[in-house]
């Protein structure tokens, strides 16, 4: 950010102190001791499938526990219909599952194939047990299921309609040249979507939820609602209050983020900060701890110091502080209102740069200062994602090229590997610890940018094609647009963007179709 580039004030939120946590827990010992790690699918049906792996750590600390998704408990539900001949008259529909033995066959492939899909998730997923439906209260009971999707397969029968009622969200998966062939490949287009008319119906299912013989589409489908689930009723440690930096932020940002997102705001003043990190500085263990924190990222043979040492071990006290405040709040995601105020400086020792990159390696969402409008899509890329995500500046897009760049830039941005890194001053203060990261010539990345009023998010694909050295913030990407970069130039609205190794613009649009935000694809 520049120097004028200052957030606004927020007004009073007031403190909600239910505890609606993904399971946050303070460690004295850094993620470079284990890595930042993601649910994995472990192939059982009707269990739940996955979750985080934990490695021993000193004997005198606490083990790591980053945050964990809540598990997206899915319900399979296949409808038919089985006709009688009769005689002299045209009684069969299209679909092959024309007997009880073959929907039986079905519901076993149907198994199977979860089965195998569970094994390839990278998110925690749990699949309830197959209902096979053949009339509107079967249907109507079984879309009322305790789920977060119903993963319908509309082999024959009209009861489809009830289940397409359900306010749950739906995937449909329709055989074409996958198993038996299902009656809605003909019709679900004319029947279901447009109710035997030309124009399509609003309704709680639409064209993106249908999907034909490809369980990868499933997937990704899943991967969108799983982020949702967990994106939404994020707890927000808010360090110093609530800032945004524009008046359309400070205006929006908090009433949209608890209306639409279900957030919740713990505020702890700068002041009540402050006394808790001067009784942490005051503990021999965890000044020990935070020791050998500094000792193990410094020794990394990527790792360059360009500072004083005694910035790192700052950072690493300051991330410990939030950590425990995070633990007593439920709180996931958090970050200082002011961070580049001498004040907050001042207090810490250093800007509360490396302090949020450590946090968003670790698996925490952390961003300078706690403006929602970007904090939304950070959080929401995390969970969709299972990394974390660089919250950075933008520039003014010229022949082809996106230019990012920010101080608190996080190195493991494939959720596995840390990237070489220097850690030098933050640039605007030229104090302090910050991270200089090194990105990976060639990678592919999302890139999202919220526009101010929370109303609208935009994106693209690129590339990153160097990691520049600029008189600017720290941490620097040229990003090379994939599709027509002029439409960045003359559309873009917003200014913070949120950039996440790897393509994942379906499951966000897919995402924000479910909350009402527009999502429009600027590559």
């Amino acid at each position: 950010m520049s120097q004028d580039d200052h957030p606004v004030e927020q007004e009073s939120i007031q403190v909600h102190r239910c505890g609606c946590s993904h399971g946050s827990h303070p460690t004295l010992d850094h993620v470079s001791r284990r890595g930042f790690l993601q649910g994995v699918g472990c192939g059982a049906v009707g269990v739940t499938l996955g979750g985080l792996s934990t490695t021993t750590v000193h004997a005198a600390d606490a083990a790591p526990s980053p945050p964990r998704g809540a598990t997206l408990r899915i319900k399979p539900i296949l409808t038919y219909e089985i006709q009688r001949r009769r005689d002299r008259d045209s009684y069969r529909a299209y679909g092959a599952l024309d007997d009880m033995d073959k929907v039986n066959e079905e519901i076993k492939r149907i198994e199977a194939e979860l089965k195998r899909l569970a094994s390839q998730a990278e998110f925690p997923i749990e699949i309830l047990p197959v209902s096979a439906v053949d009339d509107n209260n079967q249907a109507r009971k079984a879309a009322a299921a305790d789920c977060d999707v119903l993963l319908v397969y509309p082999a024959g029968g009209y009861t489809i309609l009830s289940i397409a009622a359900s306010k749950t969200p739906k995937v449909l998966f329709v055989r074409h040249k996958s198993g038996p062939y299902y009656q809605w490949h003909e019709i679900a287009h004319f029947r279901l979507l447009r109710r035997s008319g030309d124009e399509f119906v609003p309704q709680e299912v639409d064209l993106d939820d249908i999907v034909v013989d490809e369980y990868d589409e499933v997937l990704w489908r899943l991967r969108a609602l799983y982020g949702l689930k967990n994106a939404k009723g994020t707890k927000m440690l808010a360090i110093g209050g609530l800032a945004a930096y524009s008046k359309p932020g400070q205006e929006s940002g908090p009433r949209h983020a608890k209306e639409v997102w279900d957030y919740q705001f713990e505020i702890v003043s700068e002041e009540d900060f402050g006394k808790r990190l001067k009784k942490a500085q005051a503990d021999r263990r965890i000044v020990e701890a935070v020791q050998r924190q500094t000792k193990a990222l410094l020794a990394q043979p990527n790792v360059t110091l360009a500072t004083e040492r005694k910035f790192v071990f700052n950072s690493f006290m300051a991330l410990w502080v939030a950590k425990q405040l995070m633990k007593e709040t439920g709180a996931t995601n958090f970050g200082f209102a002011y961070c580049m105020k001498r004040k907050v400086i001042e207090m810490l020792d250093t800007p509360p740069c490396l302090v949020l990159a450590l946090a968003n390696d670790e698996g925490y969402t952390a961003y300078c200062h706690t403006d929602l409008t970007h904090t939304l899509p950070g959080v929401l890329l995390r969970w969709i994602s299972g990394k974390p995500s660089f919250l950075c500046n933008s520039h003014l897009p010229h022949d082809g090229i996106f230019t990012v760049a920010h101080c608190a830039a996080p190195r493991k941005m494939n959720g596995k590997d840390y990237e070489p890194a220097k850690i030098m001053t933050h640039f605007e203060s030229d104090y302090g610890a910050a991270s200089k990261v090194e990105y990976t010539q060639g990678q592919v990345v999302t890139v999202v940018i919220p526009n101010l009023r929370c109303t609208k998010w935009q994106g693209f694909r690129g590339k990153i094609i160097a990691s520049p050295s600029l008189p600017a913030c720290r941490s620097q990407m040229d990003i090379q647009v994939d599709g027509d970069w002029r439409k960045i130039l003359t559309d873009q609205q917003g200014f913070h963007t949120q950039v996440c190794y790897g393509d994942y613009l379906r499951e966000i649009g897919y995402a924000l179709k479910r909350v009402g935000i527009q999502w429009e694809n600027l590559g």
